[in-house]
C-alpha cells in the first residue's frame, strides 16, 4: 500500500522560500514518477510539476518554472520541492502524488 506524507508548510512573506518534503512508503521514489499537485483556496487541484523514474526528467507548470525545483533522495525515499520567489498566488495546499495516490497535504501561505 503507498503512502506519501507531505511536510514543510508554513506562512511565508512573498519573496521567501520554502522546500517541502514527501515521505514514501510502499513504492520506491527512485523508479516512479511523482508529482506534486496544490490546490487554492475555492479552486480544483492544479499540477505544478513531476519527476519521472530512472532518469530523473522533470517537468514544470509555467506558474512555477524557474522558481520551484522537485527533487529526491533515493536513499530517505522522500520527493522535494523547493519553493523559491513565492507569490501570494502560491498559496495552497500542496500535495504529492504518485498515480491516483495523494497524501494529506501541507499548507502553503504566502502572505505579508
Amino acid at each position: 500500500q503507498v503512502q506519501l506524507v507531505e511536510s514543510g508548510g508554513g506562512l511565508v512573506q512573498p519573496g521567501g522560500s520554502l522546500r517541502l518534503s514527501c515521505a514514501a512508503s510502499g513504492i520506491a521514489v527512485s523508479w516512479a514518477r511523482m508529482s506534486w499537485v496544490r490546490q487554492a483556496p475555492g479552486k480544483g487541484l492544479e499540477w505544478v510539476s513531476s519527476i519521472s523514474g530512472g532518469t530523473g526528467s522533470t517537468s514544470y507548470a509555467d506558474s512555477v518554472k524557474g522558481r520551484f525545483t522537485i527533487s529526491r533522495d533515493n536513499a530517505k525515499n522522500t520527493l522535494y520541492l523547493q519553493m523559491n520567489m513565492l507569490k501570494p498566488e502560491d498559496t495552497a495546499v500542496y500535495y504529492c502524488s504518485y498515480r491516483e495516490t495523494r497524501g494529506p497535504g501541507t499548507q502553503v501561505t504566502v502572505s505579508s
